[in-house]
């Protein structure tokens, strides 16, 4: 049998990210609620630090904050998912957890590019142990106005009839998003192409991970296009995560939308997966990490960690985006709660910190991420145009509607997040400091404001 990697080092571990126990990490799959418990799936390799057959690692929690690490739940071992359990997506029918995957084959030619891929089938009546259907594939193949790129079902009920949306790639190599429908999640009737990519320079050559849903009456489609050519301050990042707001022709099958939004403007950030809770919130999770970036963990044996959960909201046709409220249960210890004006050091020698900042009187400003070394990551807002900017090894942009009124940043070992005007703008950032931080405030005049700083806890993940 063969070895899992093991754990070397915890230097960078997460004290409350969802992570593997070791292995690789990305994609976060299959998010739902079943029998008690919030259930997330990721894309996992166990037996090394780096990108391999996928299996699907995962975790659950009663309260999306403190998680508990389950058995791998589905393997490549079978003939239908013979080299990767791709990403998915889960629901609930008749008291039943089902699992809907992408198999990934390769032809055997050496040739990472050459493969094609078809629609799986899984289901669990307990929530830990899953069970394979004998009948897979549901859907064997691609179809014929399509390329080997075929991935990422998101399925959904409505109405009292299933969909599925599936990310991928038309003859003419655009981006698109196709739509199947079925009446008992095993026999899927092909409905057609909902949205497709103009070109491949503004909107991408292969669309991934998509999610079709409804806020505010309109309706949403969220997903990750690859190949967006990158802008002076816009789509810096190799791949992109963002959404369009539109109306659901059901008749036509034909989705009307507005322009391509990012979601997150951070370094780090991919391949969401949202759920609809029982008091009726979107929430989301993402791949905190980014393709062909620098896991500096993998020579700890681990690589790629969740972000945490967020709530999505619709305002004025734009998406926001905030920590879910159960986060507070992480806060252990106030750390500061007072008024200031200026330069300030915000909080020092901490690894798990939540900041919350609210600004009275503005200013631009500067605040530093700093280890033993010196700086790791740095925020700037700049009053004049309501800008703000994150600079690791290079810049991320956002651009406000308003004047900044708040901030609340999580810090984790080797992660922040950065929330600014209760979600309008965020980034999301892996760092890898050699120390706790020390986060300090810098401004020349005219800035006052009231900051909370609270102690997190360094072990909501139980592995």
């Amino acid at each position: 049998m063969k070895e899992k990697i093991k754990l070397t080092n915890e230097r960078f571990r997460e004290g409350y990210h969802v992570a593997a126990p070791s292995g690789w990490i990305n994609d976060p799959n299959g998010f739902c609620y079943f029998k008690g418990y919030y259930h997330i799936f990721y894309q996992h390799h166990p037996y090394s630090a780096k990108w391999g057959p996928m299996h699907w690692g995962h975790a659950r929690s009663k309260d999306l904050v403190h998680w508990e690490t389950l058995q791998v739940a589905i393997a490549p071992d079978s003939k239908e998912d013979i080299d990767g359990c791709f990403s998915g997506s889960a629901i609930v029918k008749d008291d039943i957890l089902y699992l809907i995957y992408t198999g990934h084959h390769y032809y055997g030619d050496n040739d990472p590019d050459h493969f094609w891929q078809n629609q799986n089938l899984a289901y669990s009546t307990d929530g830990i142990n899953f069970t394979k259907y004998e009948n897979n594939p549901i859907i064997a193949s691609a179809p014929n106005d399509n390329t080997h790129h075929f991935r990422d079902p998101k399925v959904f009920e409505k109405d009292g009839e299933y969909y599925l949306v599936l990310g991928s790639q038309n003859q003419e190599k655009l981006g698109r998003v196709i739509a199947y429908k079925s009446n008992d999640l095993k026999n899927w009737k092909y409905l057609g192409e909902i949205a497709k990519a103009k070109n491949t320079v503004s909107e991408g050559f292969m669309w991934e991970c998509p999610d079709f849903f409804t806020l505010n009456n309109k309706e949403i489609l969220l997903l990750s296009p690859q190949g967006i050519k990158s802008e002076s301050e816009k789509y810096l990042n190799l791949y992109q995560t963002g959404y369009f707001v539109g109306h659901y022709n059901k008749e036509s099958n034909e989705f009307i939308h507005g322009e391509f939004k990012e979601l997150d403007y951070g370094h780090d950030f991919y391949a969401t997966q949202t759920m609809l809770t029982e008091d009726n919130r979107r929430v989301v999770f993402g791949w905190l990490d980014m393709w062909e970036s620098d896991f500096e963990e993998q020579e700890d044996g681990w690589a790629g960690v969740l972000t945490l959960p967020r709530e999505l909201e619709l305002r004025n046709n734009k998406l926001y985006m905030k920590p879910v409220c159960e986060l507070k249960k992480l806060r252990t210890v106030k750390l500061n709660d007072s008024d200031a004006k200026s330069n300030q050091i915000i909080c020092q020698n901490e690894k798990q910190v939540e900041i919350n900042l609210k600004f009275n009187e503005i200013d631009d400003f500067v605040i530093e991420f700093k280890d033993n070394k010196g700086e790791v990551l740095k925020l700037t807002y700049q009053t004049r145009n309501n800008k703000l900017i994150v600079t690791k090894k290079d810049n991320r942009y956002a651009y406000l509607m308003e004047e900044l009124a708040n901030l609340q940043i999580y810090i984790d070992t080797s992660s922040v997040e950065i929330f600014a005007n209760d979600g309008e703008a965020v980034f999301s950032e892996r760092i890898y400091p050699n120390s706790a931080l020390t986060i300090e405030l810098l401004s020349v005049s005219k800035l006052g404001y009231h900051v909370e700083t609270y102690r997190l806890e360094n072990n909501a993940i139980l592995y």
